[in-house]
């Protein structure tokens, strides 16, 4: 098995991705200690947070065995590449762009387009995506997801954006092998006040909810 097969395997099994997408970049240490606590084992540090690159880079020296560590809202393959120097092993875009692809995928590291229609999915897909992130996912609901694995039942999907800590189980019920979710983990109003626990009982929340929709719990 491959490094970014490897990769998929820990995010699949997760099942939840956590986007870390936040302005006060001082407390994001707490925050991923947070979501270890709450046992949320994929982590996204988005491009958009201050000096993301050095924060990939100080959380992959920390982070703990079993967890895995992506750099997400990249569109561009520079990036690419400063993000997997950096630590990260997987990618995330919020589009499908193939330059972008092709740098992760020649880089051994596992990549997740951002797509919306069914042709930008199965060409993602046939581009050598092998975890397509469906984005934004707010206004589609599950059932968008049973639609598009009605003629594409091979595509692993991970909606992002409307998922919610108590909704996404439904999204995994309806074939999400994952979600992605940011502002609906990782309360801004808790984090600004140092109550992290909000963050521990959130993820332990979508951690089972997750778990009883593929039978687990």
């Amino acid at each position: 098995m491959s490094s970014a097969e490897r990769t998929l395997a820990a995010i699949e099994d997760a099942g939840v991705v956590a986007v870390i997408r936040m302005d006060t970049p001082e407390r994001l240490p707490d925050v991923v200690a947070a979501l270890v606590e709450a046992g949320i084992r994929a982590l996204e540090v988005t491009m958009t947070v201050p000096g993301a690159i050095e924060h990939i880079r100080r959380t992959a020296a920390t982070l703990p065995d079993g967890f895995v560590l992506g750099a997400g809202t990249v569109t561009d393959a520079d990036t690419v590449h400063r993000a997997i120097d950096a630590g990260a092993s997987f990618i995330v875009s919020p589009v499908f762009r193939r330059a972008v692809m092709d740098a992760a995928l020649a880089r051994g590291a596992a990549v997740a387009p951002g797509c919306l229609t069914p042709t930008e999915i199965l060409d993602a897909w046939d581009a050598g995506a092998r975890l397509v992130k469906v984005f934004p996912a707010t206004a589609l609901g599950p059932g968008y997801l049973k639609d598009i694995h009605g003629p594409m039942p091979h595509v692993r999907l991970m909606p992002t954006g409307g998922v919610t800590v108590d909704n996404a189980g439904e999204w995994i019920a309806a074939g999400a092998v994952a979600v992605g979710v940011g502002s609906s983990l990782l309360d801004r109003t808790a984090i600004a006040e140092g109550r992290y626990e909000v963050i521990v009982e959130r993820g332990r929340r979508m951690v089972a909810n997750v778990r009883r929709a593929r039978g687990q719990a």
